[in-house]
């Protein structure tokens, strides 16, 4: 049987030009997304409980819109005003544009990365005197309070949100050749939603050595691995792997 179906488990993207409509169109593949996760903001309730006072800070360190959603968010159910002095460091410059949303972009004081949060602690030890604040999820990569103890800067970790599985049982009946992952949780949905999931012939995808590691000790079988060498994108991998595979059916 040749490789016609892909189910991806990330939302269907908005751009026009999007890799995967190549990828579908050029190999003549089914491609369906699904989130298999989703975040959800916590209450201002909970976050009174981890006894942080968003006021004692003078910076804020974002690593997404959804950080900056849910920042904005609390601070507004607590009735707090977060002052014209606060300054905000980004993960990129799309992530810094979109505080454009919350505040007067050109009245603030704003910095931003390339992308890389590495690289973006280069910036934040610039400005050691400032006492930061970096709203997360429940579940965030380890490198971020690592590289900032490393730096010794001085912050503090705000969960604001939480990463839960959706409700995948509409999908039940639905069959497909190739399951591609992008984070643990992932792969932690997958097995909550369908506890006797048999994986059999069924091919999976992973990006990023984290969700490749939460497959393997999931007991499951990683057929296509992202990003390596040859393959830098997830859809780079797909394709490499789907040629190999149908070209010796």
């Amino acid at each position: 049987m040749k490789i016609k179906s892909i189910l991806v488990s990330q939302p269907e993207p908005t751009s026009a030009r999007s890799p995967y409509k190549d990828l579908a169109e050029k190999n003549h593949l089914k491609i369906d997304f699904r989130p298999f996760i989703q975040v959800e903001g916590i209450s201002s309730k909970d976050f009174r409980k981890e006894r942080i006072q968003i006021l004692d800070h003078t910076a804020v360190i974002f690593t997404s819109r959804t950080a900056i959603d849910h920042f904005f968010r609390i601070a507004q159910e607590l009735r707090i005003t977060v002052p014209d002095s606060m300054k905000y460091f980004c993960i990129s410059e799309a992530t810094a544009f979109y505080l454009q949303k919350y505040i007067v972009y050109r009245k603030r004081k704003i910095f931003y990365g390339n992308g890389r949060f590495a690289d973006l602690v280069d910036i934040l030890k610039k400005h050691k005197d400032e006492k930061y604040i970096i709203p997360l999820s429940d579940i965030h990569k380890a490198e971020i309070p690592e590289l900032l103890d490393k730096a010794k800067l001085k912050y503090t970790k705000a969960v604001m949100y939480r990463t839960v599985s959706s409700d995948l049982s509409d999908l039940k009946d639905v069959n497909y050749d190739i399951l591609v992952f992008f984070s643990p949780s992932g792969i932690k949905s997958l097995l909550q939603n369908f506890p006797d999931f048999e994986q059999n012939d069924t091919k999976i995808a992973t990006f990023g050595p984290s969700t490749a590691k939460a497959v393997r000790e999931a007991g499951l079988r990683l057929d296509i691995e992202a990003p390596v060498p040859d393959a830098p994108s997830m859809t780079m991998a797909l394709e490499k792997y789907v040629k190999d595979f149908n070209n010796k059916k």
